[in-house]
């Protein structure tokens, strides 16, 4: 990525946005740690991501 993102300047058009948006990742994050799927070594992971881009 090149893009340069200023810390000042808000993606969301509004602070509820952001904050909706911030209530959905935050329970996202949490999903994923208690769940017990097997975890996914980060080589492996990587491994399917440039797959996937090839």
């Amino acid at each position: 990525m090149s893009a340069q993102l200023s810390p000042i300047v808000s993606e969301f058009e509004t602070d509820e946005q952001a904050a909706s948006y911030d209530r959905w990742f935050r329970a996202k994050v949490l999903e994923a740690m208690n769940s017990t799927k097997p975890r996914l070594a980060h080589d492996e992971a990587m491994s399917k991501v440039q797959a996937a881009l090839e």
